[in-house]
């Protein structure tokens, strides 16, 4: 058996080796990583295993310390590795590195990270059961995490977050179960703007060569099975289950495989359910290049907010509010209580 799916290349690796050509200049500029960078490989019986991964440890890492680190899990996009942590061609920096700036600037606390190496597999349990990645993640590699490392054994502090096929593996995880995961922070995620395959069009399909979709959904496709791992579908069927998940989305509005539309749709979803989470639609921002790095960056940072939420609800907001609710009795207007799970609108 093959180590990796290899049905197909991805169309977005193809883009991200064309864009190391391309000068663009890092977040920083020749820092020095302050946190360490390790490989290693995890045993498993759920993929071709053993299989790599790249894990972080942030400076001065104490696996002694009474106060157990947050678990970050991050996934790769189509067609890479877990050298992703390491480096992004074109970039100068790879996520391992953005993350240890991150936790330098103080956008997120000290927290140990994982990237495994998936391939081009869509981090999704095979239709055939040939294949479990989501089984290896969730069960396999936060084992391990938990096992070797200090970290925090329960949801709490326990975050995923990914890039492209990565961003679309990490929501579908998260929102399947999100009794694992105490938030997810996706970047252009996909597969489209649908809640059933037969939705799907060309567009949405440029880089989902159909040798690979049938590996993995069956052939034919099996459209329950698609559904049923469907990120804005699982959505959809049961919103109240994401109450108190914390949910970042976010795409650039030039996207070349038009992850806008695909992220956009599960923001509505969202949104008409009432979900609080955090959307961004980047101006000038495409699937692939400089952009990247601040963007995560901003994704690291809405993880920060989950582990220390910011006092934004003070005694200025309470006042106004109590003006307002004020303003709404005396119009006749329903005055209902905030819950800080749900998006304020009656």
């Amino acid at each position: 058996m093959k180590s990796h799916v290899t049905a197909a290349t991805f169309v977005c690796a193809a883009l991200l080796s064309a864009a190391a050509a391309v000068a663009q200049t890092p977040t920083t500029p020749g820092r020095a990583m302050n946190g360490t960078l390790i490989e290693a490989t995890v045993p498993t019986t759920n993929v071709p295993g053993p299989v790599p991964i790249t894990y972080y440890l942030p400076k001065n890492y104490d696996a002694n310390r009474a106060e157990r680190y947050p678990l970050l899990i991050q996934l790769h996009g189509g067609g890479v590795s877990n050298k992703r942590m390491e480096n992004i061609p074109g970039l100068g920096v790879g996520m391992g590195g953005l993350l240890d700036q991150a936790i330098e600037n103080g956008l997120v606390a000290p927290m140990v990270s994982v990237m495994p190496s998936a391939g081009s597999s869509f981090y999704m349990n095979f239709r055939d059961g040939s294949q479990k990645w989501e089984d290896f993640v969730l069960n396999d590699l936060l084992s391990y995490m938990r096992k070797n490392f200090n970290v925090v054994q329960g949801r709490q502090g326990t975050f995923i977050t990914g890039i492209s096929m990565g961003g679309q593996g990490s929501l579908r995880m998260a929102v399947k179960h999100p009794e694992v995961f105490q938030a997810v922070a996706s970047q252009e995620p996909g597969p489209g703007p649908a809640l059933s395959y037969d939705e799907l069009t060309l567009r949405d399909k440029l880089n989902q060569p159909d040798a690979l979709m049938k590996q993995i959904f069956g052939a034919p496709i099996d459209k329950a099975y698609w559904a049923a791992n469907n990120p804005a579908t699982i959505i959809k069927r049961d919103p109240s289950r994401l109450l108190g998940l914390g949910i970042y989305l976010e795409v650039g509005d030039q996207d070349l495989l038009y992850r806008d539309q695909s992220t956009e749709f599960v923001h509505r979803v969202l949104f008409d359910a009432g979900i609080s989470h955090e959307y961004r639609l980047v101006k000038g921002a495409d699937h692939v290049g400089a952009s990247l790095a601040p963007r995560s960056l901003d994704a690291f940072a809405f993880i920060g907010r989950q582990l220390d939420p910011p006092k934004w609800i003070d005694d200025v907001v309470l006042r106004m509010r109590a003006i307002i609710d004020e303003t709404k009795k005396a119009r006749g207007y329903p005055v209902t209580p905030f819950d800080p799970n749900r998006i304020h609108a009656e």
